[in-house]
């Protein structure tokens, strides 16, 4: 391992549980455990999956401008963000373009936003150049970030205290987990029922552990983290959105709040408001970020060049594997707008053959949030 690897406050618990450890956006992380990527993906749909996502950045946002501060860099609502609620937003530049995806989650005393690993240090950057003098920034260095996914996590969960039982998806609350102070939110990457747990690192070994001693709890790596996300069409900031593709582009329309849009009541003021509305108005996008599933056995990965029927190359492929839970090839990538019809047929060029795949809606498996 390269000594300029960072390490999690579970690293020597991954080594002990003899996990696979890979580089992953300056970390030494778990790419896979004993099982293996295909039965740790199965095990999460159906049981309960452990994933140490503490590489991911934690700030904290304090002041009563914060939630000003941070809805004039996205173009989501953060301002009527209800206390103890949770909000997926984008850091957008003055292209439109994503500069990272992030969770905020109001506190009721301060905004506690979670960015992804490779992104830390440019959002954290990013923040300070732009938010007033009167919001501080806080980094958070001490605390573990451990997410726990699958039909049977509530339950798990619930027995270190039955409140967590109670939170519908995307509720957040600081509490009590086995005497541990925690920040609690029911949510994830999976696009399974699951909770993400933020825990003082001193106590981070102690409380995996004891989650673990549960049979319905395995370890899950980054691997099968990526099957799951990819079967429940969630992008992978760096590969299925980046700085060059906008919302409207990357099929997240759904992410820009009604009131900052332009007929709502708090319209633009965010960085690319211009062009993402525009967009947004005219519809008038070159290629759009869509779903493919395969038709053979063989996985088509990111990389891979997409084309028509006449063998015209109509876009990429950001993200790609096999699908353990949909059984067939699964794929994310963007075609040109007029190729990006659901049910349009298209063509992946793996090892010199072009493979047929279909533009399907997303997600490819259910999702299955509880909202109560």
């Amino acid at each position: 391992m390269s000594q300029d690897l960072l390490k999690t406050p579970l690293h020597a618990l991954h080594i002990e549980m003899g996990a696979k450890m890979v580089p992953f956006a300056g970390y030494d992380m778990p790419v896979q455990y004993a099982l293996g990527v295909r039965k740790e993906h199965i095990h999460c749909r159906e049981h309960a999956g452990l994933f140490d996502v503490s590489h991911m950045g934690q700030l904290r946002l304090h002041g009563e401008n914060a939630a000003k501060a941070l809805e004039a860099l996205v173009p989501v609502d953060i301002i009527d963000l209800p206390e103890g609620k949770q909000r997926y937003a984008l850091f957008t530049n003055e292209q439109g373009g994503l500069m990272d995806d992030l969770m905020v989650t109001n506190f009721g005393d301060h905004l506690f936003v979670v960015v992804n690993a490779a992104c830390k240090e440019q959002d954290i950057a990013h923040l300070r150049a732009n938010i007033p003098a009167d919001v501080e920034l806080e980094v958070i260095e001490d605390r573990a970030l451990l997410a726990l996914q699958g039909p049977e996590a509530a339950a798990v969960l619930a027995t270190l205290n039955p409140a967590v039982a109670d939170m519908v998806f995307m509720d957040a609350a600081k509490m009590d987990l086995a005497g541990i102070e925690c920040l609690v939110s029911r949510s994830g990457y999976t696009g399974e029922d699951g909770y993400e747990i933020s825990v003082p690192e001193d106590k981070a070994e102690e409380f995996a552990r004891r989650l673990l001693l549960k049979e319905e709890v395995e370890w899950i790596g980054l691997g099968a983290r990526d099957s799951l996300r990819l079967e429940c069409g969630l992008c992978l900031y760096g590969h299925d959105i980046d700085t060059t593709t906008t919302p409207v582009e990357g099929s997240l329309l759904w992410a820009i709040s009604k009131p900052r849009r332009a007929d709502g009541e708090r319209a633009g003021g965010f960085p690319g408001a211009d062009i993402i509305l525009d967009q947004i108005a005219t519809k008038d996008v070159s290629r759009k970020r869509v779903g493919l599933l395969g038709s053979s056995k063989a996985p088509v990965r990111e990389g891979a060049v997409l084309f028509d029927a006449d063998d015209n190359e109509i876009g990429i492929v950001t993200s790609g594997t096999f699908g353990p839970t949909k059984g067939q090839p699964v794929a994310m990538g963007y075609v040109s707008t007029v190729n990006a019809a659901i049910g349009t047929e298209v063509f992946a060029e793996v090892r010199g053959k072009k493979l047929p795949m279909t533009v399907e809606k997303m997600p490819f498996v259910p999702q299955r949030y509880y909202r109560g």
